[in-house]
């Protein structure tokens, strides 16, 4: 893998967070709503409303509102939550922890689950457990990740109380790792169900064209063994695509981390990002925004790098 391969994706993260913020920056002052009434509430007197917007800058071209923020941005100043009037980096230090924990998490499930479910029905092909995986896969495509969150919390939350439906401790309990694991089961699962179902299928489909392939054929008949021949030769080569995948997969189950943040109550970065829209507090959107667009960005780049490292042809791109 070259230094000039890496850098040219490297250099394609900047762009990619510009873009993100210029987006969100220009729907946020298009939206409806006035983020000083939202400060001051409807019943606040329009002089007061006006003194707000002087003094937070509201009143000045769009252009100069964005050329100002990514001045302070590049300086490391993010600005000050407009409702909060705290720090927007220490907020969103103090919420992407949690988010990154919950992700971390459900990633974790979706790769073991989804890798396991896609071989074990490629090398089960037309079975009953082949027919299974897929049923399960439809399904987990289907199901939007926020209404399965309502479903969980309302079934094995509300309904039977086996698990905590909302917040990331008990308000009562120690706090300790115990808590924290019986909280994250329900979100992590919501999260981890579609990216599941994407991987079990891809990771079927890859298996199968790979077993099919002449140079397997050739290794069997060498007189391999044939869990070498599996192992060594059909999971390494089927993982290629599907590493990529994977990096896709983990940029999606992002972006769909906010609403079942919001659903049970967790305390991470879409929660505060969902607040904020909400609110009008353009900075604290603008720092959710390019927490979460640097993290996608930067997963992109290890995809890409695991993707070069398993296929040679890659790398003297």
């Amino acid at each position: 893998m070259s230094g000039a391969w890496l850098a040219r994706r490297l250099a394609l993260v900047a762009p990619t967070l510009l873009a993100a913020t210029v987006v969100v920056f220009m729907m946020i002052h298009f939206a409806p709503g006035d983020a000083a009434e939202a400060m001051l509430g409807p019943m606040s007197a329009s002089a007061a409303r006006d003194q707000l917007r002087q003094e937070l800058g509201l009143n000045d071209p769009i252009p100069v509102q964005y050329l100002r923020w990514l001045d302070n941005a590049v300086h490391g100043d993010f600005g000050h939550s407009i409702r909060q009037q705290l720090p927007v980096a220490d907020l969103v230090k103090e919420k992407f922890r949690n988010t990154a924990i919950l992700s971390i998490v459900s990633l974790t499930i979706a790769i073991s689950v989804g890798l396991a479910l896609g071989f074990v029905a490629a090398l089960n092909r037309g079975s009953a457990v082949d027919r299974l995986v897929i049923v399960i896969a439809s399904s987990g495509i289907a199901i939007p990740s926020f209404f399965l969150a309502l479903l969980l919390s309302f079934v094995f939350g509300s309904q039977l109380g086996w698990l905590p439906s909302s917040g990331m401790y008990d308000l009562q309990g120690g706090g300790g790792p115990a808590d924290l694991a019986r909280h994250l089961v329900l979100p992590a699962i919501a999260l981890a169900a579609a990216p599941i179902a994407v991987v079990a299928r891809m990771t079927r489909s890859s298996v199968l064209e790979v077993a099919g392939a002449d140079y397997i054929r050739t290794a069997r008949a060498k007189g391999l063994a044939e869990s070498s021949v599996t192992v060594g030769h059909v999971f390494k080569n089927a993982l290629i695509p599907i590493v990529h995948l994977l990096g896709l997969q983990a940029g999606i189950l992002l972006s769909a981390t906010a609403l079942v943040e919001v659903v049970f109550s967790w305390p991470g970065i879409g929660s505060l990002m969902v607040d904020s829209i909400l609110t009008r507090d353009l900075p604290v959107t603008q720092g959710c925004v390019l927490a979460i667009a640097a993290v996608y960005a930067l997963v992109s780049v290890l995809a890409d790098v695991a993707h070069a490292s398993l296929d040679p042809r890659l790398r003297h791109e």
